[in-house]
């Protein structure tokens, strides 16, 4: 590796440690908005975060993508969808966590890899490695367990995983880039987001101007909470491979996890220890299955590439290892090797990252569809 790729490679890892960092820790924020309700806070990060972005597009020049999106009403209308159910995560996740479910709301990203496996399977079809199977059951188990501990399903934590994988699904369909997506998706929720603000403030419910300036600045620093992740994330994925993007997202949902405990001074008997015990008994066997993976792809690389020197297909081979490498852990499924190159791996589905499996990165290759992260 040259210098400049150490250099861009350590520039990768610490803006990806800076922006699972800020998701891990957000839960410190929205408690700084109160008396401002979730439904309040949640329609000025909508808002807020569209004038950020589109003050971004404004200073890159990147509009061009706009009205090739309005000629097409089928990804309209799957960047519609994908406005709706980040919307509803967007909003559990902030009611979660200044009703005291910090806890409940971490476990919801630690589940949300599972989920997407499971929606992997259920709606695109996708095969399965035997590890992958174990863990899916492993984290079944776990909810049943959560369930008995809580009394009741831990219905924050699905909500928030379901909403996600499903996000990250339409996400996959849509194909715009980072800064792009979310400009598209807060024009549309901008919309609903002012009527709702303009009908608390005739209702005299609204603490955008009774709160004083420093309170405003909070709620317009929405914008900047929501969007500034999304950058340090961008600037990541075009310098790390996927799968070290991958084994960073769990630092998000374990801040959280003990911002929780340490921090909130949340509750936890010995059956929600039980619970969280088998979710991550159920990641490490996905990370361990991912970096196996990974190491036959690179096998499968080197021997792909000695054998498409003497046929001229050494990029191909090069492409069709990386994204099997990558595809353990970030959702994709792995595509079938050049033939005569490599192995022919087993196709499975895996975690996007919090992406943020939760967020696209702001630039970089088109295949790399991370998800909007809390």
């Amino acid at each position: 590796m040259s210098g400049q790729s150490r250099r861009d490679h350590r520039t990768g890892l610490l803006n990806g440690f800076a922006a699972y960092g800020m998701w891990g820790i957000v839960p410190l924020f929205w408690p700084l908005l109160k008396p401002a309700g979730a439904a309040e806070i949640l329609a000025h990060r909508m808002a807020w975060s569209l004038v950020l972005v589109g003050a971004a597009l404004l200073v890159l020049r990147r509009w061009s993508w706009a009205g090739e999106l309005l000629r097409q009403p089928r990804r309209l209308g799957l960047v519609t969808v994908a406005a709706a159910v980040i919307t509803v995560n967007w909003g559990v996740y902030i009611w979660a966590v200044n009703a005291g479910q910090v806890l409940e709301a971490s476990l919801g990203y630690f589940i949300n890899p599972l989920v997407t496996i499971a929606l992997g399977v259920l709606l695109l079809k996708e095969r399965l490695r035997p590890a992958q199977w174990a863990a899916v059951g492993v984290g079944f188990a776990a909810v049943l367990v959560l369930t008995i501990g809580y009394g009741r399903p831990p219905w924050i934590s699905l909500c928030l995983a379901f909403s996600f994988a499903t996000y990250g699904l339409v996400k996959k369909k849509v194909g715009l880039g980072g800064i792009e997506s979310l400009a598209a998706e807060t024009a549309i929720q901008f919309l609903p987001a002012m009527g709702y603000l303009l009908w608390l403030s005739r209702q005299g419910e609204s603490t955008f101007g009774s709160e004083g300036p420093g309170h405003a600045a909070l709620l317009a620093a929405t914008g900047v909470v929501t969007a500034l992740p999304l950058i340090c994330f961008g600037a990541a994925a075009i310098r790390v491979p996927l799968s070290t993007l991958g084994l960073l997202q769990y630092l998000a949902p374990v801040f959280q996890f003990l911002l929780g405990v340490l921090y909130f001074g949340e509750a936890m008997p010995p059956e929600r220890w039980a619970g969280f015990a088998l979710v991550w008994l159920a990641l490490s066997l996905l990370t361990w299955d991912a970096l196996r993976t990974a190491r036959r792809a690179a096998r499968a690389l080197r021997s792909g590439i000695s054998g498409a020197v003497t046929s001229g297909a050494v990029s191909e081979a090069r492409d069709a290892a990386s994204a099997a490498a990558a595809s353990a852990i970030v959702g994709e499924p792995v595509p079938d090797p050049v033939p005569g190159t490599a192995p022919d791996p087993v196709s499975g589905a895996a975690p996007d990252p919090v992406s943020g499996a939760a967020l696209d990165p702001v630039s970089g290759p088109a295949d790399v569809k991370p998800r909007t992260a809390p």
